[in-house]
């Protein structure tokens, strides 16, 4: 039995249905009623809150792996009064919660969902972050991220249960939210956008490649107390980006091409820096490790997973 945390969530609901497929018996914890149809032929549990405090007794029962995928998501603008107090209440503390009890249930594994934001925010020049860096998290989130890598290595030293970290960067797939879904929106409207300039390279990675991969990690003999980073393994620039989505959506990507220095001062100007970064800095990750270790490269590539995000984003927004 595989319990799911985040079951309803972006990736969670993927990976359930992914599982399901396989024939695995899947457990997935949600909030509320409300989310329980979007996840039907599984079989769920009702988590009210998921805390410091909450009881995982019941939902545990019988279970042999726990892929935790709930949390408190990084945000680019937090009004919080104390962002890490919040963030830590359920990046860390619940997550040690669920994970001590799990041990102590006896699950045999426990696989946590990261970021890669714990290596950094961004890699200079050829570099590329690898599994192995000395962590450098910035912001309350990754911070967060990084204090529950730490508990968790150390609940699995005192314990039997295996842990196994994976740190993704930006994910992306059918039914994407947040600054990918917005750029899609630009383009279909016709926005013209100032990004025809930019000569950055960045890691992401498709859904199916980052459900393919919890999947192995969840079985295979050598991912116990390992780090592992994951992409695609194709990086590329917003520009390019831009312009692939563009083409899968059907429509001209009308890039004006500015100077990256003006975009920067631009956005120095309006309070968008961490934006800005994110669309015009580089973040290049190393994924040798997952092949030499486990044997795993990624099983779609780019231009499948774009465009089975546009297609979906076609589907549900256009037509």
């Amino acid at each position: 039995m595989i319990l799911v945390t985040g079951a309803s969530g972006f990736v969670g609901r993927q990976l359930c249905r992914d599982l399901k497929h396989k024939g695995e018996s899947v457990r997935a914890a949600v909030r509320s009623l409300s989310e329980i149809n979007s996840l039907s032929g599984t079989e769920q549990v009702i988590i009210d809150n998921i805390g410091p405090n909450t009881t995982w007794h019941e939902s545990l029962k019988g279970v042999d792996c726990v892929v935790h995928l709930a949390a408190r998501v990084h945000v680019m603008k937090d009004n919080s009064d104390d962002p890490l107090a919040e963030f830590r209440e359920l990046n860390v503390r619940a997550t040690i919660n669920l994970a001590e009890q799990a041990a102590a249930a006896g699950v045999k594994r426990f696989l946590y969902l990261s970021s890669i934001k714990v290596n950094g925010e961004e890699t200079l020049d050829k570099q590329k972050f690898s599994a192995d860096d000395d962590p450098a998290p910035v912001d309350p989130y990754a911070i967060s991220k990084y204090e529950a890598e730490l508990s968790l290595h150390k609940i699995a030293a005192t314990s039997t249960m295996d842990v196994v970290i994976i740190r993704p960067p930006l994910v992306y797939g059918p039914g994407v939210k947040g600054n990918f879904n917005k750029m899609m929106r630009w383009l279909v409207k016709g926005v013209p956008l100032p990004f025809g300039m930019v000569n950055n390279s960045r890691s992401l990675v498709a859904l199916d490649n980052l459900i393919d991969f919890i999947v192995v990690c969840m079985k295979h003999p050598s991912a116990p107390g390992e780090i592992f980073l994951v992409s695609d393994g194709e990086d590329m620039s917003t520009t390019v980006l831009l312009e692939k989505l563009a083409y899968m959506l059907g429509i001209p990507s009308r890039l004006i091409p500015v100077p990256i220095y003006i975009l920067k001062f631009i956005a120095f100007l309006v309070g968008k820096k961490d934006l800005a970064q994110r669309l015009l800095g580089s973040l290049k990750i190393d994924i040798d490790k997952n092949r030499d270790l486990l044997g795993w490269t990624p099983p779609h590539s780019v231009d499948k997973g774009l465009k089975l995000t546009a297609d979906d984003f076609y589907r549900t927004n256009i037509k």
